[in-house]
């Protein structure tokens, strides 16, 4: 296969790159655009474009002559969004577009992963969740990535692409930075603890959060890849099957595998932050179960996961 990956030099998208690589011999080239790649891309088989997705020619760098696979990461993630709706704008909407749109002019009914996510359901949400929950984005992140979802599905039903849209939880632990997610305490509090610093918490103990491991998102999509596409529904777009987990119980795994003190963690909910990302409800996610996509098991298994990540 030959398949692209934007959002290549992300947390996420460095998990998908190294499970994608370990596939050989069926990956034959593998092309992956960001801003900024990891220098040790040494692979023979990748092709590396660095540069902005908005950018014409970038976007043919990367294309070349097309693709069997699309793995559409990249964006403006939710509170950068937020501030700024015009580079949302351009980034997840119209460049995103455009990119779909010239892998299809260049390739045969490519499969497109994209990454959604779950803030097209919007808040506050009902007390559970599942395949028949509303859409209603309430941030501007949310919203235009519904309107790739629906424009993936009318191409899928046109039948020039054959899309698979998931829509992730929160994927943890990430690198310690500036990410322009507003849920970003949700990876911190594992940084901090594994070195044994003070950490207070912007939600309550009991917030309750839906969490995935990166290894287990990627493996997720890389499944999206080569999937019986006929298990899905006719949306082409599937809620990730997360463990719903309350934030004191993952501190709680956290405090005990890394063996520090659980007094370092302590609670000062943000009733906005608590709202948003810490009252998530029960999750149902039937077509996604159906599809073979899978969660981490239990929080042991997830917290085990998410700071072998680290």
């Amino acid at each position: 296969m030959n398949i692209i990956v934007t959002g290549a030099g992300g947390f996420v998208g460095r998990a998908l790159v190294r499970q994608l690589l370990a596939l050989e011999p069926r990956v034959q080239r593998l092309t992956l655009l960001d801003s900024r790649l990891p220098p040790d891309l040494d692979d023979p088989r990748i092709v590396a474009v660095e540069g902005d997705l908005a950018d014409p020619a970038i976007r043919a760098r990367t294309v070349g002559e097309g693709a069997d696979v699309l793995f559409h990461l990249a964006g403006v993630m939710g509170g950068a969004a937020e501030q700024d709706p015009a580079l949302s704008r351009r980034i997840n909407l119209d460049a995103s577009l455009d990119l779909i749109e010239a892998v299809v002019a260049k390739s045969h009914k490519p499969r497109v992963v994209f990454t959604s996510t779950i803030a097209v359901l919007g808040a506050p949400f009902p007390a559970h969740v599942d395949d028949d929950t509303p859409l209603s984005p309430f941030l501007t992140y949310g919203a235009h990535k519904l309107m790739i979802e629906v424009a993936l599905a009318d191409m899928t039903r046109r039948g020039v692409l054959d899309a698979v849209s998931v829509r992730l939880p929160g994927i943890l632990a990430r690198p310690l930075g500036p990410s322009g997610m507003k849920s970003a305490f949700m990876s911190e509090v594992f940084h901090a603890l594994v070195a044994g610093q003070p950490f207070v918490a912007p939600v309550s103990r009991g917030a309750t959060i839906w969490a995935m491991s990166v290894e287990r998102c990627a493996a997720n999509l890389v499944h999206a890849a080569t999937m019986d596409v006929a298990l899905l529904p006719e949306t082409r777009a599937v809620t990730l099957p997360a463990l719903r987990l309350a934030f004191g119980d993952m501190v709680d795994a956290i405090v005990a595998r890394a063996g520090v003190d659980p007094a370092l963690v302590t609670y000062a909910p943000d009733a906005a932050l608590e709202t948003q990302f810490g009252a998530l409800p029960l999750l149902s996610t039937p077509a996604a179960d159906r599809g073979g996509f899978r969660h981490d098991g239990d929080v042991s298994a997830f917290v085990a996961a998410a700071l072998a990540a680290l």
